[in-house]
């Protein structure tokens, strides 16, 4: 009996041993959507099996969506920084001030697809808001393509936008939306549903690919989009590491993670956002909900009327000490040259 415990236990040990070698790490990323929203099922969930593939199972990965460790959507970032869990996925917006370098691609009509503006908006920061981020590690910075107006009454001049009470996802857009005359409602997206289903806003902003998962498509009849490539506004987005995970890997391991940063990582979550646009964009002409975009003389005057908003922005800046005119001017050049 002896003997036998003493094999058992030298087999168990093996295998612990073997397991040990065999996975290094245990990843836990956190974010604020259902797991079959576009970026959690086509970017994340994706990111995530990359890297266990790639790193031999010896990183593992879990995927924890909808808030499912605890907190609100404008705690995601702190987790991650603070080391709460070691990845996240958050709208920057979520917490005002932190970002005000990176705000500058929420300004209105701005960027123009997910794709794109993803890329503009990743080199734009690498050159000009790196700081804001240094107390992470960058996976992939991206936006979401045009944001347009879901409402349960139409929206074919900017005076039906009058009095409208509307969900702002961020600083910047309620800011815009006021100014635009509607009173902004300031909310995370997952709140949306909830918010138009008892009245407590008319309409919301948002991108097409986030309207299925809300079913917002089933709360209102309206959808209102603008003339041309440039969206009435966006948001921004960081799918970030904590830094102490990361420094704390194996030199071959931090090799996976750096192979699956960057760019073009930042180009696929873009890519993912563009595919979403187009389910949610069928969903609603399926159920046979109005969507209208306004034409170019309407849109126009809009584009006229949001000039306030990038002016109050760069006011904002210059009362903190940075030069908003030149960051306004590198994001227009970054759009510029994604463009081409």
């Amino acid at each position: 009996m002896k003997l036998q415990s003493i094999l058992l236990g030298a087999v168990a040990s093996v295998l612990v041993m073997g397991a040990a070698v065999g996975q290094d790490v245990t990843l836990r990323v956190h974010q604020f959507l259902p797991a079959q929203a576009p970026i959690p099922a086509q970017a994340i969930a994706p990111w995530a099996e990359t890297i266990e593939e790639q790193s031999g199972g010896r990183i593992a990965v879990e995927l924890y969506p909808a808030m499912q460790l605890g907190g609100a959507p404008d705690s995601l970032f702190s987790q991650a920084q603070d080391g709460v869990v070691d990845v996240i996925w958050t709208v920057l917006g979520y917490t005002p001030g932190r970002f005000p370098k990176s705000e500058v691609f929420e300004l209105p009509f701005l960027v123009t697809n997910g794709e794109d503006s993803s890329v503009a908006f990743y080199d734009y920061v690498m050159e000009n808001a790196a700081d804001e981020f240094a107390s992470v590690h960058v996976i992939a910075l991206h936006t979401h393509g045009p944001g347009l107006f879901h409402s349960k009454r139409p929206i074919t001049s900017l005076e039906d936008l009058q009095g409208m009470k509307v969900r702002g996802g961020s600083r910047i857009i309620s800011d815009m939306l006021a100014q635009l005359g509607a009173e902004p409602v300031g909310m995370p997206v997952p709140e949306t549903a909830e918010a138009l289903s008892r009245g407590v806003i008319d309409a919301s902003t948002s991108p097409w690919e986030v309207t299925p998962s809300l079913r917002i498509a089933e709360l209102v009849s309206h959808h209102i989009g603008f003339s041309g490539e440039q969206g009435l506004y966006s948001q921004t987005f960081a799918f970030v590491m904590n830094r102490g995970t990361y420094q704390g890997l194996p030199e071959d391991l931090r090799a996976v993670i750096d192979a699956n940063s960057g760019v073009e990582v930042s180009r696929l979550f873009g890519q993912a956002m563009d595919a979403g646009d187009e389910v949610g964009l069928r969903i609603a002409q399926e159920a046979g909900n109005a969507i209208v975009t306004l034409d170019e003389a309407e849109t126009a005057r809009w584009k006229e009327a949001a000039l306030v908003t990038v002016e109050d922005w760069k006011a904002d800046m210059a009362a903190i000490g940075i030069d908003g005119e030149a960051l306004y001017a590198s994001a227009l050049a970054h759009m510029a040259a994604v463009s081409q």
